[in-house]
């Protein structure tokens, strides 16, 4: 099939649903299975769960977790006061300035995280199971193109 400028334009919108329709409900789902696993085998909450996630990205202040979850400081302060009781989150004290007062996962606390991401993947490989080869090949192939796509800087 010879693509035209004109083909093109009538496939965008095409694409654009298609994406909306999939790519949403998929994450939600994937999304809400990270939490369930969290909830009810490791007795975390979503917040909890949260915080941990951020925590491992770079996130060490409870004013910068209140920020990015916009909720409160003293919401935050409480569920990381959970998190430090069961040992997955640590205090820091910031020789340099004492009001300020890192937090940082423990062992426990990056293990907890990659425990709950195995079980994710897990899921999503037994649902993936019944694919076929060219199924996986596009699937990938999709997820390469939407990366370069939306992710990865244009090119000028």
């Amino acid at each position: 099939m010879l693509i035209t400028e004109n083909t093109t334009e009538q496939l965008i919108p095409v694409a654009i649903e298609a994406f909306w329709s999939t790519v949403p409900p998929v994450w939600n789902r994937v999304k809400g299975n990270v939490r369930a696993i969290a909830v009810e085998h490791y007795d975390i909450s979503v917040e909890q769960f949260h915080i941990l996630r951020h925590s491992r990205r770079g996130l060490t202040s409870v004013s910068e977790l209140a920020d990015v979850k916009q909720i409160s400081r003293s919401a935050i302060s409480q569920a990381v006061d959970i998190l430090v009781a069961r040992g997955l989150i640590c205090r820091r004290q910031n020789v340099l300035d004492r009001r300020n007062i890192p937090l940082e996962l423990t062992e426990s606390g990056n293990a907890l995280l990659d425990t709950i991401w195995e079980k994710n993947r897990a899921w999503m490989k037994s649902r993936m199971a019944s694919l076929t080869e060219p199924d996986l090949h596009t699937i990938t192939a999709a997820m390469e193109i939407l990366t370069r796509t939306f992710v990865e800087p244009a090119k000028s």
